[in-house]
């Protein structure tokens, strides 16, 4: 399978929450199809079907010793997504940071300067509140 059909499987096979949910487990530990449908609200055969999506996309291997059949994840087709998540991680980041920088500009520019008077100037002996007083 070509880098970008892998990737497609794999980023289609983390779009069901039941298979991340099994991800997560099998990231604690290996696993058989019965431990990993204990916690889960579905069918043992639903888990299986789950598990072979994850299979078929890479992201676990699957072995049989007697009669047990362990399921491992496999970190690698996991890594290969999270670089290419980090790409655009960065381009958000560098996107941000100009988004900062150009606030920073528009919020300089509109902060009063020291010559800016924020209302007419009353001297305190004319202040409404001395007026007042003046006239009783």
């Amino acid at each position: 399978m070509s880098g970008s059909d892998q990737l497609s499987a794999v980023f289609a096979a983390l779009a069901d929450p039941t298979r991340r949910a099994i991800l997560a487990e099998l990231a604690d530990r290996d696993a058989t199809v019965t431990e990993l449908t204990a916690p889960l609200p579905i069918s043992m055969p639903a888990v299986s079907r789950h598990l072979k999506a994850l299979e078929r996309a890479g992201l676990i291997s699957r072995t049989r010793s007697g009669k047990l059949r362990m399921s491992r994840i496999e970190a690698a087709p996991l890594r290969d997504a999270a670089e290419w998540l980090e790409r655009y991680r960065r381009f958000w980041d560098t996107s941000l940071t100009r988004l900062d920088a150009h606030l920073a500009a528009v919020q300089a520019a509109a902060r009063p300067t020291d010559r800016t008077v924020h209302g007419p100037v009353i001297p305190d002996s004319e202040s409404p509140d001395t007026a007042h007083d003046k006239e009783n």
